[in-house]
C-alpha cells in the first residue's frame, strides 16, 4: 500500500533563475516588493550620523595605531581594524548617491570633509555613475560604468580585476596632486581626467559626461580639497618621513582590495551586453542573507542586500533586513526571490571562477 507523500519530504523546486525573465518581469514579486515594504523607506538621522561618525572615528584611531606601536603584531591587528572601519565608512558614498536630497541636512558635506577627501574618494566620483547602473535600459550594457560580463570573460581576469585594486589608492593621490592642477592649465588633460579617471567605475568603455548645475559646484571644490589634500600627504613626508604615509597607503590598499572582492560577488555578471527586465536585473545581482555574519563585514551599510537594493534603490540601508524577512517570509523559498538569496563568497566566487574555466575550455568568451 502506498503511502501519502509528506510535503516535507516533497523535491524542493529549483528558485527561478534569470533566463526565465530575460523578456518579462515577475509582477507579483514586484507587487509584493511594494506592498510589504509599506512603512520603510525613511532614513533616520539617528542612525547616519552615528554610524558614519563612529566608523570614521574607529578607522582613524586604528590607523593611528598602526603608525604609532612598535609591535608588529599589534600593528597589524590596528591596520585590520582600520581597513574595515574606514572600509565601512566610505561606503556611505553609496547611501549619498540614492538618498533624497533633504533626507540628510549636512551629512553630504560632513561625510566629504570626514572621510570622502581624506580617502580621496569624494562623493562626486561616485553621484551620478552609480545611479546609471540603476537605469532600466542601461544596467549591464556597455553604458553601465559599473558593469562586466565577468563570467563570460577569460579566467585571468578574475585576479587581474581583484589585484588591481591595490593600487588604487596610489593612484588616487596622482590623480589629485599631478593631473588636476595640470588639468586646470592644459583643457586636454581635464577633459581626459574627467572622462576617465573621476567615477568610481570598472567599465573601461565608460565616458563621464561633463557635470552641470549643482554638480559642478559640488565637482569643484572637492576637486580642490582633493588637491589640498594630496599635496599636504606628500608635504608631510618632509617632516615626518615616508613611513606614516606608505602605511596608510597599504591599509587603504587593503580596504580597496575588499572592495573588488565585494564588487565581484555583487552580481554573477552573466549579461552579454542586452538590456534587460528588472527582474532578471535582481536575479543577475546578489543578496546574502544571514545568518552568516561575515558579510557584514565585507559589505556593510545594507550591501549584503544589493539584489534587494536593486529592487528598491532609495530604501536606506537600515530598512533593507527588515524588508528583506518580509519577502522572504511572504514569498518563501524557491521564489523568484529567493533567486538571489546566496550562502556567501566563496560560493559566489567559484561559481564566477567556474563559468570563465568553461567558457575558457569550449565556449566563446569575452576578451577581457
Amino acid at each position: 500500500m502506498e503511502h501519502a507523500l509528506n510535503p516535507a519530504d516533497a523535491p524542493r523546486k529549483a528558485p527561478a533563475t534569470r533566463a526565465q525573465f530575460i523578456e518579462s518581469d515577475d509582477k507579483d514579486m514586484l507587487r509584493a516588493a511594494r506592498d510589504l515594504t509599506k512603512g520603510l523607506g525613511e532614513a533616520r538621522p539617528g542612525i547616519y550620523w552615528p554610524d558614519m561618525l563612529l566608523s570614521a572615528a574607529v578607522g582613524y584611531a586604528a590607523l593611528a595605531g598602526a603608525i604609532l606601536v612598535d609591535s608588529l603584531p599589534l600593528a597589524v591587528a590596528c591596520g585590520v581594524v582600520g581597513a574595515l572601519a574606514l572600509y565601512r565608512a566610505l561606503l556611505f558614498i553609496h547611501e549619498l548617491t540614492h538618498i533624497h536630497r533633504d533626507a540628510l541636512p549636512g551629512f553630504r558635506l560632513a561625510w566629504n570633509l570626514l572621510v570622502g577627501i581624506p580617502m580621496l574618494m569624494p562623493s562626486f566620483t561616485y553621484e551620478e555613475v552609480h545611479t546609471l547602473h540603476h537605469k532600466r535600459t542601461q544596467y549591464g550594457t556597455v553604458e553601465d560604468p559599473e558593469y562586466l560580463p565577468l563570467a563570460l570573460m577569460k579566467p585571468w581576469s578574475l585576479p587581474v580585476f581583484v589585484l588591481i585594486a591595490l593600487i588604487a589608492p596610489f593612484a588616487l593621490i596622482l590623480r589629485f596632486a599631478v593631473l588636476v592642477p595640470l588639468g586646470a592649465i592644459i583643457p586636454p588633460i581635464r577633459k581626459l581626467v574627467w572622462e576617465r579617471v573621476s567615477a568610481l567605475s570598472i567599465n573601461p568603455d565608460f565616458r563621464r559626461r561633463p557635470p552641470e548645475g549643482v554638480m559642478k559646484r559640488r565637482v569643484f571644490w572637492q576637486e580642490v580639497g582633493g588637491f589640498i589634500w594630496s599635496w599636504l600627504l606628500l608635504l608631510s613626508t618632509q617632516f615626518i618621513g615616508w613611513r606614516p604615509l606608505l602605511i596608510a597607503l597599504v591599509i587603504l590598499s587593503f580596504t580597496a582590495l575588499l572592495n573588488q572582492l565585494r564588487t565581484l560577488v555583487a552580481h554573477l555578471w552573466e549579461n552579454d551586453g542586452d538590456p534587460m527586465t528588472v527582474t532578471a536585473q535582481f536575479l543577475d545581482s546578489v543578496n546574502v542573507p544571514p545568518p552568516g555574519l561575515a558579510a557584514e563585514l565585507w559589505a556593510p551599510v545594507g550591501l549584503r542586500y544589493h539584489a534587494l537594493h536593486h529592487l528598491m534603490p532609495s530604501m536606506p540601508y537600515h530598512d533593507l533586513p527588515e524588508a528583506h524577512r518580509r519577502l522572504k517570509r511572504e514569498l518563501g523559498e524557491a521564489s523568484t526571490y529567493d533567486g538571489a538569496n546566496h550562502p556567501g563568497m566563496l560560493v559566489l566566487v567559484a561559481r564566477i571562477a567556474k563559468s570563465t574555466m568553461g567558457r575558457s575550455s569550449g565556449g566563446n568568451p569575452v576578451g577581457a
